[in-house]
């Protein structure tokens, strides 16, 4: 299911008989992000509806959702082959599956065991949630573990190849040097800014990319090398709010991508009337401090809300926008 923002034009006469399919979802218990599971006949299957809106999977995180309804999509298609359904699933069945995946010549894209024990673990969740038993598969088994499993693998780089990476990467240059013909350079200032923050402080991609300009840091440490911030707990893995460090010149080259290559888009799009057809703005009319800063707004409609800023998803953090010289402008860094 997608975003409220992103459901688009819809036709007039509804879609597949239901005029209002934003609010039937939602009267479902369907939330962004949510995965719907259409049978060959292009029914949906209402079991796996109720695994979907399980708190054993409405807990997992949006990306570990996606994940793991990709592996279960390629096990339906592999069941649905043998004309079995998954509730009729055996340990034969999952064993010949995985031999399909990670062993058999004549599979063109077999897969790791890294990826294999990944396929497993949402497998094994599917399975208990449905009290299938004896259990298909079941991650927490030796045997149904992959022997070859490695974990990420981490390269070194010197600072001459990083330095290298960033120019040819980011930049757009030659290994000479020199600017690329053909070059693109309109977000390149936002690429390179985003990429020095997050090797100088060490946040995660989703931390750093749902900073608020406001929670850029601004606080120098006693030598001057370092400014330290607070990176909000709804937007990091252990969902703990915590201090991170920057170094000057990090936060610097985001500071000058905010006074020129930001602020060029954030005029253009003002210009344009971008932001007023938005479905959803809130402006920020204050932002407390303490141990506990909370964000005020107010949304198109007149209707005023708050949240504590650590509280604040990803996706609430797109919403909000600050009032400007020239109007309203994204609040999201």
């Amino acid at each position: 299911m997608p975003d409220p923002e992103r459901w688009g034009q819809l036709p007039t006469d509804g879609v597949l008989g239901v005029q209002d399919l934003p609010g039937a979802v939602a009267r479902i218990g369907l939330r962004p992000g949510d995965a719907v599971f259409v049978r060959p006949d292009g029914t949906v299957d209402t079991g796996l509806l109720d695994f979907v809106r399980s708190k054993e999977f409405r807990n997992l995180e949006r990306e570990s959702k996606r994940n793991y309804v990709t592996d279960i999509r390629i096990l339906l298609e592999f069941l649905s082959s043998r004309g079995v359904s998954w509730r009729e699933a055996t340990e034969q069945d999952l064993a010949d599956f995985r031999h399909w995946r990670c062993q058999a010549p004549e599979n063109p894209q077999r897969i790791s065991g890294t990826k294999w024990n990944r396929e497993a673990s949402a497998f094994t969740k599917l399975f208990k949630w449905g009290k299938v038993y004896p259990l298909p598969v079941d991650v927490s088994r030796r045997e149904d573990r992959a022997a070859d499993s490695v974990s990420a693998r981490v390269s070194w780089l010197t600072p001459r190849t990083w330095g290298l990476w960033s120019d040819v990467g980011l930049r757009g240059h030659t290994r000479a040097g020199v600017a690329a013909p053909g070059w693109e350079s309109r977000t390149e200032m936002r690429n390179t800014s985003f990429v020095q923050l997050l090797l100088s402080s060490g946040l995660r991609r989703q931390e750093g990319g749902s900073l608020l300009t406001f929670e850029l840091p601004t606080q120098q440490l006693r030598h001057g090398r370092y400014l330290h911030g607070r990176i909000a707990g709804a937007v990091t893995r252990s969902k703990n709010t915590r201090t991170f460090y920057a170094s000057v010149d990090a936060v610097g080259q985001v500071e000058a991508y905010v006074q020129s290559e930001r602020a060029w888009a954030v005029q253009r799009a003002q210009d344009k009337g971008t932001y007023d057809r938005l479905p959803m703005v809130r402006l920020v009319t204050k932002v407390t401090r303490g141990l506990k800063p909370k964000v005020e707004w107010v949304d198109a409609d007149g209707v005023v809300g708050g949240q504590e800023l650590s509280r604040l998803g990803w996706r609430e953090r797109q919403w909000l926008f600050l009032e400007g010289p020239d109007g309203p402008e994204p609040a999201w860094l």
